[in-house]
Formats: structure tokens, sequence, C-alpha cells
């Protein structure tokens, strides 16, 4: 396998695996539920996907198969005209489709059998089973986007929230791309005219240097302002987990239900109800927020509550903010001392529920506990404050994540993390006044960082690993 080191090398070693890379590749796009849905799709792509179709597809009447244009009819085997399913089908010729190969998707009905049945046929007709994202990265391949496009579309996907998929759409829409690619430009001018006084230096003017600081220290402050939308969009993307802690009976799991709107724990007046951690995902202002209802911590011989118990405190740890959850009626006792003792560190709100039952002004708890909500989970009172206080938390010393153009994920992160260092690196080499050649260096490390972020600069193993993670019929 040729290695691949730029994106011009790319092309050229997409040539040397023409073969590979024309081969009809085939897969279910739509997901599929056991044995109900309404429609199916099987989409092939490739030299042949046009060929297989024509074998397998019969439309109804004299239809002309035109690209965009949907053909009614049966899918039938080609071997004994068996009958395999009702379906329309969607052909989309080169250059005009999702990977700019010719694209055919069959929409079936529903369900897992008529899909499988489809995709099979498809098989014995010489496609093969996509890899996972082939089809999108196929679309990179063949020039229809870049990197940063084909992140976004994953993310669209996987998007828990309408800000996640909105910032994933601008993405999509070369929000990201458009300004880092810009900054490269500025840089390989920068570098050519650099590269120019080393070879030309009797022919040319001299460099002028002030207006080359300029460009830099520009280009450093747009990197830093991209720099600066990593943990939003870390926020976006992936959320927080809150985990509710208390002792039992203090209306863990009405709190639970109230947020969630539905009832996902059982509620009743015995203490040690929950025995598991229960979890319930929610959004609020945008923000993903997985929640984990514990059983109640406290010392019990009963076997399954003890290790209800265990499982608590390694939700506890694992959690990225703690509502330690008391009952306004009871007040602070030792057995809630002894359950701080445990999470003292930790990012907590304290949660004063049932405050129907009783006063929580009356309430001493430690000092070093900030963050106080108080709350009537059974009548659904002070859930609006409890998430405003998440989010205050959330938000402390961050710019808000809501309303933001783009956000950026890890791997670009680091790269555009390696062009700030690479042109902070050639500031200092420009202030200490060393030779043309030590400033190309760093110049280079820069243009290299930021051009694997589009694709411009990409290596193999780069692609594997982020097509990997998408599903095989994308």
């Amino acid at each position: 396998m040729i290695e691949v080191k730029s994106y011009r090398d790319l092309t050229v070693w997409q040539k040397s695996q023409k073969i590979v890379q024309q081969e009809t590749i085939v897969a279910i796009a739509s997901a599929v539920v056991p044995s109900q849905g309404s429609i199916g799709v099987v989409r092939l792509s490739g030299q042949t996907a046009l060929e297989i179709a024509k074998r397998i597809f019969h439309p109804q009447g004299k239809k002309q198969w035109e690209s965009h244009r949907i053909l009614y009819g049966y899918i039938k085997h080609p071997d004994h005209n068996t009958i395999i399913d009702e379906a329309l089908l969607l052909p989309m010729f080169s250059p005009r489709s999702y990977t700019r190969e010719d694209v055919i998707e069959f929409h079936c009905h529903g369900g897992i059998m008529p899909v499988q049945q489809v995709l099979e046929l498809c098989l014995e007709q010489g496609a093969r089973l996509a890899n996972s994202g082939e089809f999108t990265l196929r679309a990179f391949l063949n020039g229809r986007i870049d990197l940063t496009q084909a992140e976004s579309i994953a993310e669209i996907v996987g998007a828990k929230s309408v800000e996640a998929s909105t910032v994933a759409l601008a993405s999509l829409r070369g929000k990201l791309a458009q300004p880092i690619k810009n900054i490269r430009h500025t840089l390989l001018d920068i570098l050519a005219e650099v590269e120019a006084r080393i070879d030309f230096e009797d022919d040319l003017p001299p460099l002028d240097e002030d207006q080359v600081k300029q460009n830099l220290q520009a280009s450093l402050e747009q990197i830093k302002q991209i720099l600066a939308t990593k943990d939003q969009g870390e926020l976006l993307r992936s959320g927080i987990k809150v985990a509710i802690v208390g002792q039992p009976n203090v209306g863990k799991s009405s709190l639970l239900n109230a947020w969630s709107r539905c009832d996902r724990a059982i509620v009743t007046d015995l203490p040690g109800t929950t025995r598991d951690v229960v979890e319930s995902q929610l959004v609020v202002k945008g923000i993903p927020i997985q929640v984990l209802d514990t059983a109640g911590i406290r010392n019990t011989e009963d076997t399954v509550e003890k290790i209800g118990v265990e499982r608590s405190l390694q939700a506890v740890n694992q959690a990225d903010l703690i509502l330690f959850t008391i009952d306004a009626s009871q007040g602070w006792t030792e057995k809630e001392t002894e359950i701080y003792e445990k999470i003292k560190g930790l990012n907590i709100i304290l949660v004063i529920n049932k405050t129907d039952l009783g006063n929580p002004d009356t309430i001493n708890y430690p000092s070093e506990i900030k963050q106080i909500v108080n709350t009537a989970a059974a009548k659904n009172e002070g859930i609006e404050a409890l998430e405003s206080a998440i989010i205050n938390t959330i938000e402390k010393g961050k710019t808000t994540a809501r309303n933001l153009d783009i956000a950026i994920n890890q791997r670009q992160a680091a790269a555009l993390t390696r062009a700030k260092l690479a042109l902070t690196q050639v500031e200092e080499t420009i202030k200490n006044q060393l030779p043309l050649d030590f400033w190309t260096i760093d110049l280079r490390t820069a243009i290299q960082a930021l051009g694997e972020i589009t694709g411009e600069e990409v290596t193999e193993s780069v692609l594997d690993r982020i097509f990997s993670r998408f599903c095989i019929g994308k």
C-alpha cells in the first residue's frame, strides 16, 4: 500500500488503486427496525452500480433511466424471476452524486427481510459490502467534500441536540474549512516569499519583515479564536454526566422523573427501592446530559442493595457533576455527613428536596457548598432552577456553548495546536534574527498541520481512524 503524504499524493494513490476504488460497494443506508418500519434504503456506488440495478430492477411502464428521476417497479432475482420486493429506485449518475460515482438507491419496504434480501441480491451480482464510512470516504477521495465536511456528516448523524446538529451543518457548508484554508494560503504566500529570498536574494527586493510579522500575528490570532471553540464543541457533542446522589428516600427517583417528565424510576415510600443505577438522556439548553439516578447510599446487609450502593459510588466517580440530594423535612443528618465525606472535592450542587414538607432555610450544611437549589420534585417545583444551576456550573469560566458558528473536535484541535506552536516559534525565530532558512522549518510545520484539518495534507492512517467511526451505510 502506498503511503499517502499529501492531497496531491492521495490522487496518485487513488489512481494506483483504481480497480479497488471503482469496485461497486453496497450497504443498507437506513436504520432497520425488526419486524417494522416504513422504508429501508439499500445503496450501491461504483462502476457497475447501474449494470447491477438493471439486472435486478424492473420498472413498470416504459420509463427512461435518467439521473435523479425516481422509478417504480419490482426487484426480481435474475435467475428465476422471483419477486423480492416492490420498490422505488433512485439513480444518481456520476458526477452528480454523493460519491461522484454512479449511485443507485433502492427504497424498499422497511424491516429486516426486504432490505436484507435486496442487499444479498446485490452481493450475488458482484457488489462488495461497503466498509464503515466508505461512501463518505469516496466522496472525499473524489474531491466532492473536504475532511472537515466529512467529519461534520458523522456529527450530524450522531447529534444529540439541535445546537449540535446546527454547528455540524455549518461545518458541512464550509464554515470551518474556509478560515482554515485562508490561514493556510496566507502562510503559503509567506513561505513562497521567504524561499524566493533564499534562492534569488540578489535578484529580489528585501523581504518586508514588518508585513510578514503582521500576517503571522493575524494568522495566529485566528487560530487561537478557532481553538477556543474546542470545549464548547465537546459539550455539544458529548455533553456531561450528572449523578443524583443521596441517602435512601430523599426523593432522588422523584427528582429524575420530574426532570425527565416520565416515570423512569420506581417511586415508593420504602427506602432502598432503587437497587441499580437508572439512566435518562436529557438535553438542557442545547447540552446533552446523561442523568444517573443512583441507589441510596447507606450501610446495609441486603446483598442486592449492597451491590447497588457499590455501583452508585462507581457512578459518582465517573460523573462530571453531582446532585447531592437531601430531604428538607429531615435536614442535614450524620448520614449526609458520611456521604459528603465520600464525594467532597467533586463538582457538587446541593439539592434540598421535599421543600413542601420542610423549611430549607433552617438546614445547616457545610459552608464550602456554594450551589444550592430548592425543589419539591413530587410537585414538579424547582426543576427550572435546577437546570439553570447546572448550566451555570458547566459554563463557569467558559464561553457559552450556544450560538456557535463552528466547534472543532479533538483531532482538529490537536492539529491547530501544532500550527499555533509552530507559528509562535516562527515569531521567536524572527525576533532572534535567525537566517531565513530557520523560518521555513516552522512555517512548513504549521502549513502541514492546517492541511491535515481539511485533508490537503493527510495520511492513510488518519483516514482509517476517521472513517472507521462512521456507520457502514454512510
